[in-house]
């Protein structure tokens, strides 16, 4: 014991000999950053130049510098979007230098806004794509919510469906399955289908799950919106626009690795430097490779992602930016089970999820059952700077997607289905099918240019946009189906593994499948105006057109060798809103008038040619800005009228009429707060009431399948310690609610229910200006919950995930 003493001791004698010695070579600096009207500068950066030494201002915009060798330095302060302060400094041994107040140009009011924005954590004040124009989000009358890549960071969020569960009133449908062209994942809006299409306003479209690895923001923008991004990319409950990560003026960069449950790994880097000495070539490089198994037993996905970007400022006047992304990947896909037409649910003997007989943690499926999946996504961007108050953008986009290898789906199976006899009621079975793409290829290519203007017109300001638009989509892919077996559900299975690639190989060489070509070649020409006025300061009025002309040059048949079915149509699609400040830049009253439509095809019993359906929205809000942008607030009601409905023409079989309706109207809210230092709250709450009001007998009156959970919400708490020995230590939860969703509902086949959820997540990290660590827990209760279009989708269960970054 004795000897225990003398040796700690000794050692720290030795450590406080040394901590001694080391301190009287160093000194330290001192000092406070203000504002232009002299309010201390919160989270400035201050650190000396070409060392890793530094500190952050704090609430009083004080900051610090410790152990610093004696010497002359750069001390250097910073902040994203703000221009940088550099001041010599004499630092002495032993002493402290107490520096001068840094003044900033900015004062307190516009430091908030840009803090606000490089934070991340709440929402962004403004969008240039919502409506091809700059605007802020009180001066526009749509609603649109803003997922920052900041809240991604914090979340450890990886992928679009992840960042989506922070959208209020959009839900997943189907995960995606990477066959070429629709295989993306599918999400509900305001009771209508819509996938992620767009990437910075125009054509994107990834058909594999999607990376989040070069996203700084994703915008989804709600109700029919037609007028200014068309009908094939967006749908009536709105669309999910990409907003990608943009070069920048310096070399730095970060680099991260995550792992997890499952299997899961994955490895990132984003790299921008400057390409000459003037700055005037920036490229940004995102790069990232995906691993994950599956909670069941078989089950994995795998991507890597490479997306450059490329600008170049040639003058004041014109710049061109170039973008590639690159997904290849391959998966198994997740375990969908269908319900067979002419099956009726009460076969089954139950009407949920959590009653029919499945083992949860099984795919029914071998682990060779897989789909190879590619993307390859070109953008080109010239801008022009005509006047002073005119400009000029010229875009293309060109995407491809690929995909190759097998797809397993099941149905649902009764009893009776099994036995043939109709009494027997109950459940316990599914049969085993698989949907192929064989070499299948699906492309995309847009040209849009696009003029804005933003001038004074009787002494009232308009800010303008015109465009014309191509949108061409070339599909040639071919599908191939076959139904391998029925098996049991549960218990002891014995042919359980023959459901592999051996078996399919081998029905299909027999002839036992189907195939399906889909060889279609479709133009669209579209022309578009769009004006906010500003006839006061508070009061803004807008309005937008759009002619769209579609071509379907027709399908092309392998067994003719021709194409049929070509038919053309053109539709216009308007637009209003108004917008009434009571407070300006505070408070926003707001209307809107919106439109979308869908081309249709064939004819009525009499020959009549089928025109384009339409959906029109009037919707009405608030909107709220205030606390110099610490509370941000949308409140609105929505009713969105579908017209001329294709349905079945009962007095003339085979044919159909054009007269059927629909109606979706709801409610939607969004809070995003931060009413502590440190502390945000993201908040949202939709209620949806769709039915069909003018239908076939089988659905009048009902909620369509595909409408979702009628009632949805979604929360996330996180406080980050703003200072102290543990600033940065931060620490989020949350999670989200979905109501009873009917994925089969008529007359003639009954009623299906998943289940309603409330899946809690919660996050905890450690984050300095070189580095970050973050840990994360899904599903924390390791709850059992089903998403589906039509189908019921097992979701995966709890799962743990860390993740490490470091900064250059």
């Amino acid at each position: 014991m004795t000897q225990l003493r003398f040796t700690i001791t000794l050692v720290l004698a030795a450590w406080l000999i040394s901590s001694s010695a080391f301190s009287q070579g160093t000194g330290k600096i001192k000092g406070t950053i203000r504002t232009s009207d002299g309010v201390g500068a919160e989270f400035v950066n201050v650190g000396l130049k070409g060392l890793s030494k530094g500190s952050t201002a704090n609430a009083k915009g004080e900051y610090e510098i410790k152990n610093i060798e004696a010497g002359k330095y750069i001390l250097i302060a910073s902040f994203i979007g703000l221009e940088t302060k550099e001041i010599a400094v004499d630092v002495k041994s032993g002493e402290t230098t107490v520096l001068s107040d840094i003044t900033l140009k900015e004062n307190a009011q516009t430091l908030t806004e840009v803090v606000i924005s490089a934070q991340g954590k709440l929402q962004r004040e403004s969008s240039e794509y919502v409506s091809k124009m700059n605007l802020k989000n009180l001066e526009n009358p749509q609603v649109y919510t803003t997922i920052t890549r900041e809240l991604l960071r914090e979340q450890l969020v990886f992928s679009i469906d992840d960042a989506l569960k922070n959208a209020p009133g959009v839900s997943k449908m189907w995960e995606a399955t990477g066959r070429s062209g629709d295989g993306g994942s599918y999400y509900n809006s305001r009771g209508f289908i819509l996938q992620s299409k767009l990437r910075n306003g125009i054509a994107g479209n990834v058909s594999t799950k999607i990376d989040a690895a070069n996203l700084e923001s994703i915008e989804v923008i709600k109700g029919p919106s037609a007028t200014l991004f068309g009908s094939s990319l967006t749908s009536y409950g709105g669309l999910i626009n990409r907003v990608t990560k943009k070069p920048f003026a310096k070399f730095g960069g970060e680099l991260s690795y995550s792992t997890g449950s499952f299997g899961f790994n994955r490895i990132s880097a984003d790299i921008n430097t400057p390409l000459d000495s003037a700055k005037n070539i920036l490229l940004r490089v995102n790069t990232a490779y995906n691993y994950e198994g599956s909670f069941q037993d078989n089950g994995f996905g795998k991507m890597f992602v490479f997306a450059p970007s490329l600008s170049y400022k040639v003058n004041e006047k014109l710049s061109f930016n170039i973008d590639a992304e690159i997904f290849s990947g391959q998966n198994q896909g997740n375990t969908l089970f269908f319900f067979p037409f002419g099956q009726t649910i009460a076969s089954l003997g139950v009407n949920r999820a959590d009653q029919i007989s499945l083992d949860y943690k099984r795919s029914f499926s071998r682990g060779d059952l897989s789909q190879t999946s590619r993307n390859m996504n070109f953008f080109g961007q010239m801008n022009y700077k005509i006047s002073d108050s005119w400009t000029s953008s010229t875009n293309f986009t060109s995407t491809n997607s690929y995909s190759d290898g097998v797809n397993p789906y099941f149905y649902i199976l009764s009893k009776s289905a099994v036995t043939g006899i109709s009494t027997d009621i109950g459940n316990g079975y599914v049969s085993r099918n698989d949907q192929a793409t064989e070499n299948s290829k699906d492309r995309v290519i847009e040209i849009q240019q696009n003029f804005n203007g933003d001038f004074q017109l009787a002494g009232m300001r308009n800010r303008f946009i015109g465009g014309l638009d191509f949108f061409q989509r070339k599909a040639d892919q071919y599908f191939t189906g076959v139904t391998v077996d029925t098996i049991a559900t549960t218990g002891s299975i014995p042919t359980y593994g023959n459901f592999n690639l051996n078996t399919l190989k081998a029905a299909y060489q027999a002839g036992k499948g189907f195939v399906y070509p889909y060889n279609f070649l479709t133009n669209t020409y579209s022309a578009y105006v769009s004006d906010v006025l500003n006839i006061t300061d508070n009061l803004i009025v807008s309005a937008g057109l759009r002619i769209d002309y579609f071509d379907n040059k027709g399908t092309y048949s392998i067994t003719t060798g021709e194409k049929s079915g070509g038919y053309n149509q053109t539709a216009f699609s308007p637009k209003f809103g108004l917008i009434y400040m009571p407070i300006k830049d505070v408070v926003s009253i707001f209307a809107n008038y919106q439109n979308g439509f869908t081309n249709q095809v064939g004819n009525t019993f009499g020959g009549a040619t089928f025109k384009p359906e339409h959906a029109n929205q009037t919707e009405a809000g608030v909107k709220l800005n205030a606390l110099n942008g610490k509370l941000t607030t949308t409140l609105s009601y929505y009713d969105i009228q579908v017209s001329d409905l294709i349905r079945a023409d009962v007095a003339h079989p085979n044919f159909s009429i054009q007269d059927g309706t629909q109606r979706s109207k709801g409610f939607e809210a969004e809070i995003i707060a931060q009413p502590l230092r440190g502390f945000n709250i993201i908040a949202g709450f939709a209620y949806n009431d769709s039915k069909f009001e003018k239908a076939d007998e089988d659905v009048v009156g009902l909620r369509p399948a595909t409408a979702m959970s009628p009632y949805i919400g979604n929360l996330w708490l996180s406080y980050r310690i703003p200072e102290g020995m543990v600033r940065g230590l931060g620490f989020g939860f949350g999670g989200n609610y979905a109501s009873d969703n009917k994925v089969v509902n008529s007359r003639s086949q009954g009623t299906f229910i998943l289940p309603e959820y409330t899946i809690l997540n919660a996050t905890a990290f450690y984050e300095q200006s070189k580095f970050r660590f973050g840990v994360k827990v899904d599903n924390i209760t390791d709850k059992k919950y089903w998403i589906g279009y039509s189908t019921m989708n097992p979701q995966k269960l709890r799962s743990f995930t860390a993740s490490l970054s470091f900064r250059f």
